[in-house]
């Protein structure tokens, strides 16, 4: 027994692109979440050295909310200032000057006002005013270079995040014209094939070829739907319309038995999908009285339905998986995931999965209707 298997992988490139989305743009609620919890963490900080100093008193509280405060509006000045600066739309030189200069510059004023504030409200003589603005001094420049290392590291990210997610989009938009061209190609295929049927009924038969074109026109409604998917109910009706083509031409040398578990007729399949398989299987053997054909139609428990048919070549034919199969194959490939399994024994057997049900993943993502 041979195992067919298609040798095309888009699930990953497709699974990535709906997962990656992209991050948040610098805001100012970014900016203040990211100043209430670094000033959060200061606090803390303060608050150890405070009892490693052993200077825990009565004040300690409003000290400690004093601070807090003051590195809150710190934090959200200088975080809101660098994200304006750095969504500008100038060069890159000119941005970094100018965070710098304006951090800076926020610094110098918000440490005087604060520190002043500070000796104001909690005078101490343990302390000397010279000690305490010099502390503040570093300790309001060591927040800055904070602010820029941080909002350098977001800018980086959100930059490759989008490199991905633009990436992503033309992988996705590469498996939606890949897809459109197989759907193309499928559709003269279907109809060369009927053509070819119509041309062997004229002349030999017109009341027949008659009957063929009536019934060929509302199978042509169907297969150019332009669905990607579609119930297998639908599909089955669609095959047995087609096979109903086949019987005006060939008669009871023709016979389709349905095999179909009724569970399974709201699962989803690909459009023209059974019709393909039986039409190959009428290009490829021989159907005559002396070699009726009988082809096969059922579900499998495993959620997959399969077609097959005794091999009874004809000769003369080159026998292969053909522009229709492989183009079936493909699709599933690139709309599901999932592989078409080909076996070839005595019978030949194809069976192609049944989905549960439509996946944003799977069928929104590359683009499809």
């Amino acid at each position: 027994m041979s195992k067919i298997n298609t040798p095309i992988n888009f699930k990953n490139s497709i699974i990535f692109a709906m997962r990656h989305k992209p991050l948040h743009h610098f805001s100012n609620a970014l900016a203040l979440r990211l100043s209430i919890t670094l000033s959060i963490f200061l606090d803390c900080v303060l608050l150890l050295g405070y009892v490693y100093v052993n200077r825990i008193g009565e004040s300690i509280g409003l000290r400690l909310i004093y601070a807090f405060l003051s590195d809150v509006v710190l934090f959200y000045s200088l975080y809101s200032f660098t994200f304006k600066i750095i969504q500008l739309d100038i060069k890159k030189n000119a941005k970094i000057s100018y965070i710098i200069l304006g951090s800076f510059a926020i610094v110098a004023v918000l440490n005087s006002i604060f520190t002043e504030g500070s000796i104001r409200f909690f005078p101490s003589s343990l302390i000397s005013a010279n000690f305490l603005i010099v502390g503040n001094i570093m300790k309001d420049i060591i927040v800055m270079f904070i602010v820029l290392l941080s909002t350098m590291l977001l800018h980086s990210i959100i930059q490759r995040q989008q490199i991905l997610l633009e990436n992503e989009k033309l992988v996705a938009d590469n498996i939606r014209i890949r897809y459109e061209a197989l759907k193309n190609q499928l559709d003269p295929h279907f109809l060369f094939n009927s053509l070819n049927t119509l041309d062997g009924l004229i002349g030999n038969d017109d009341e027949k070829a008659h009957e063929y074109v009536q019934n060929l026109s509302q199978v042509f409604r169907y297969a150019i739907g332009n669905k990607e998917i579609t119930h297998l109910s639908d599909e089955l009706d669609f095959t047995k319309s087609y096979a109903l083509l086949m019987k005006i031409r060939y008669g009871d040398n023709l016979q389709i038995q349905y095999n179909i578990d009724e569970k399974y007729r709201n699962y989803f399949i690909v459009p023209v999908s059974l019709q393909l398989l039986v039409e190959n299987a009428i290009k490829h053997n021989v159907i005559s009285s002396r070699h009726p054909l009988q082809i096969t139609i059922e579900t499998k428990p495993h959620d997959t339905i399969r077609v097959l048919n005794a091999i009874q070549p004809k000769s003369g034919v080159e026998h292969g998986e053909g522009i229709g199969l492989a183009n079936l194959t493909e699709r599933y490939e690139i709309l599901f995931q999932k592989e078409v399994i080909i076996t070839k024994t005595d019978v030949f057997c194809v069976e192609i999965p049944l989905i549960k049900q439509q996946s944003d993943n799977t069928i929104k993502n590359p683009g499809l209707k």
